[in-house]
């Protein structure tokens, strides 16, 4: 059984990578695929880059080519949720790509052929992962629920309203999630996430992003995956 865990940007990895004492490079499709093992368990690290072409490619390599049993993703998004703030972490229950629009053909934001628009993730492993990232940061409030992605970095106040009225439960945006979702959902995988909250998807999130990735979110997400293993 291999647990694969990824995340979009480098520093959103490194952290974790630094767990692991021993490790394999394999490149494959432009990326580095790190196996190894994590308290006792079989894993194998990677970087998808950003997007949901990116991420859905990362995803079907993972489960083609290295035998991937589940994926777990961590990382950083927006806040959208009245009460989600910076420093917050979200744990998804379930993704939505707020870009998607088919219509007329299909109802807004549902996939085609598919007849959804909502991909829930894994309730067993995302417990599990909920549990891992309550105790590794007690300090942060733990939000579950749904996060929704999209080709577009949200950046600017009247997106983020847009979105928070159209899709009033969503927690957080990011732009990599719904295309695992979507993949592992293909394929029968248990899929969880993980984002940590670096903005609230407004005028200001641009701001020191790469600092808060660098400082806080990677160090989040190897305590996280460290305690989800232990």
């Amino acid at each position: 059984m291999t647990l694969a865990i990824v995340a979009a940007m480098r520093e959103e990895l490194a952290a974790v990578l630094a767990l692991m004492p021993a490790e394999t490079c394999s490149t494959v499709a432009g990326r580095e695929f790190f196996r190894g093992r994590l308290h006792g368990q079989d894993v194998v690290l990677v970087l998808s880059r950003i997007g949901k072409v990116a991420a859905a490619a990362t995803a079907v390599t993972l489960i083609e080519r290295f035998g991937a049993s589940a994926i777990v993703f961590t990382g950083v998004a927006g806040g959208l949720g009245p009460g989600v703030q910076v420093g917050d972490v979200v744990v998804a229950d379930a993704f939505l790509q707020h870009d998607l629009d088919a219509s007329p053909l299909f109802p807004r934001h549902e996939v085609p052929l598919y007849g959804k628009s909502r991909f829930a993730t894994d309730a067993s492993l995302s417990a599990r992962l909920a549990l891992a990232a309550g105790a590794a940061l007690p300090q942060a409030r733990l939000h579950r629920g749904l996060i929704v992605s999209g080709d577009r970095f949200v950046a600017t106040t009247a997106e983020a309203r847009a979105l928070q009225a159209e899709l009033p439960d969503a927690l957080a945006v990011e732009m990599e999630g719904a295309a695992i979702a979507q993949v592992c959902h293909d394929y029968g995988l248990p899929y969880a996430a993980v984002r940590t909250i670096s903005d609230r998807a407004d005028d200001a999130a641009h701001g020191d992003f790469l600092h808060f990735v660098q400082e806080v979110a990677s160090r989040h997400s190897a305590a996280i995956v460290a305690h989800l293993l232990a």
